[in-house]
């Protein structure tokens, strides 16, 4: 599994937004990466040096459309700590 394939996308919520203050971003990873291969993702595709990484598992929800029950899929979340004068420029025009 390649550095991209490990980080499918940045999550930008209001809770999300709040937590860069904190050096705090978050990213949906997928299912079966580790803590270790997010972070060390990370580090390499924008070049920061990352503290801590935490991870939650989102499970799927029922959804209807008329007679027809689905699931929706379960998805991995990463929230990355970074070190203290690190910043992901990504993220500087969204604050």
């Amino acid at each position: 599994m390649t550095k991209h394939d490990i980080i499918i996308r940045p999550i930008i919520t209001e809770e999300s937004m709040a937590g860069l203050q904190n050096q705090k971003y978050t990213f949906e990873v997928a299912r079966n990466a580790t803590k270790t291969q997010i972070k060390n993702a990370i580090q390499e595709i924008f070049k920061v040096k990352v503290l801590k990484v935490n991870t939650l598992r989102t499970p799927g929800k029922t959804r209807r459309m008329g007679k027809y029950v689905g699931r929706t899929p379960e998805t991995k979340k990463a929230v990355v700590t970074l070190a203290p004068g690190s910043r992901i420029e990504f993220f500087e025009g969204l604050v």
